[in-house]
């Protein structure tokens, strides 16, 4: 396949973790192993130097030859007086002026689809407007929004026996724009049956969420989660790709089986 008939995409990160950079670094490995997908740019909301991990996401997508574009949103509400937003305050008026530069200097690259993977800002108008957007969500399509420690609290607290990941069309409805991918897995089952004794949801309720994170059921349902959103990612991404999924879709597709193949064929698969 000529990289013309491949799908190209933008990929938005903060990179501030081992997730996010795991995740770009097995794009890269899928698409070195056949994927048909290329990189057409990696957009980064912050500079070099700004923190250690970013830095390290950055050097690992120049090593693959992917165009990199930086633009620090803290140094650019910094340059406008910007304030920082409280919780559930709207967006600060700085927040839709960087998302209109995004999107321009985004508007430099060809590319058919956008991908964030731990971009940890709220896109608006001005960026999704422009373009497509995927985000990844670590639960089902009808299952708890907020970051992944909101929803694994959330799912503790609720004694729920599944949950999955899921791909969603960016919109002004954050986490609830349209689903167009998902994959289902087990967190309550007989390997960790005693992990659910130990912290029942009625204890849960009563919980602070940092004490919730602490235990070893959190522990065991983050793994769990962790090692199907790679192979999720680029299920979807290869979906799309071959002319098997449309974004958006009339209905989400499960990708539950291909994911669960995927996961069994490598050699570090746990669950």
């Amino acid at each position: 396949m000529s990289s013309s008939d491949r799908l190209r995409i933008a990929w938005l990160t903060s990179g501030r973790g081992p997730g996010s950079y795991g995740a770009l670094a097995y794009l890269f490995d899928a698409i070195g192993r056949g994927l048909p997908v290329n990189v057409a740019v990696v957009f980064v909301n912050r500079a070099r130097g700004e923190a250690e991990p970013t830095d390290r996401l950055i050097a690992m997508a120049e090593a693959h030859g992917a165009p990199v574009e930086l633009l620090s949103s803290v140094a650019f509400r910094k340059e406008r007086g910007g304030k920082v937003g409280r919780p559930g305050e709207p967006l600060q008026p700085w927040r839709y002026e960087y998302d209109a530069e995004v999107a321009r200097r985004l508007s430099r690259y060809r590319f058919d689809l956008g991908v964030m993977f731990g971009y940890m800002l709220i896109a608006t108008e001005p960026l999704y407007g422009r373009f497509t957007f995927l985000n990844d969500h670590p639960a089902l399509p009808d299952g708890p929004v907020g970051t992944y420690q909101e929803v694994i609290a959330e799912l503790i607290r609720s004694g729920a026996e599944e949950s999955g990941c899921m791909m969603n069309v960016v919109t002004g409805d954050v986490d609830r724009g349209p689903a167009v991918s998902f994959c289902r897995y087990a967190i309550r089952d007989a390997a960790n049956a005693a992990l659910w004794a130990e912290l029942p949801p009625e204890r849960a309720a009563g919980m602070a969420l940092e004490a919730v994170m602490a235990t070893p059921l959190y522990a065991d349902i983050r793994a769990r989660g962790v090692a199907r959103e790679r192979p999720f990612l680029v299920e979807t991404l290869r979906a799309i790709a071959e002319g098997r999924l449309a974004v958006p879709p009339p209905e989400p597709v499960d990708l539950t089986a291909e994911v669960e193949r995927a996961l069994a064929a490598e050699p570090s698969a746990v669950y």
